[in-house]
């Protein structure tokens, strides 16, 4: 069976980016997302709805991810969906789908996120 996961996403950061580190020293940059959709109602309203999504960034492009991304700022990722479950305090089981971040482009003028910077992870290879 074939398949295929890609995704694509052009909005704004809702958090700072976190940076940490694996004990081996790989980079692991975490940040938020919303986009937006207008759509119009059965009475003809527009209707705006936001979409929230936690994306995952690893090693070099993590780091420079960090250190030019804000709260705020708009950027485009492409990378895949990963589905993610844990166990919480209370006992129950949750889940949830992440983006893992491949590539990006930061969006906006230089004051508000450098127009045309970016990262492509298969340069690094």
């Amino acid at each position: 069976m074939a398949s295929y996961n890609r995704i694509i996403l052009m909005g704004n950061l809702t958090r700072d980016p976190e940076l940490t580190y694996t004990p081996s020293g790989m980079a692991v940059c975490k940040f938020g997302m919303a986009t937006n959709h207008r759509r119009k109602d059965a009475q003809g309203n527009v209707k705006e709805e936001v979409c929230f999504v936690d994306c995952t960034l690893f090693g070099k492009g993590g780091e420079i991810f960090k250190q030019y991304m804000a709260k705020g700022k708009s950027a485009l990722v492409e990378g895949r969906l990963d589905y993610q479950t844990w166990q919480a305090q209370d006992g129950t089981k949750r889940s949830k789908h992440a983006v893992i971040v491949d590539n990006f482009q930061f969006l906006g003028g230089r004051g508000e996120g450098g127009a045309g910077g970016g990262y492509n992870q298969d340069a690094d290879a």
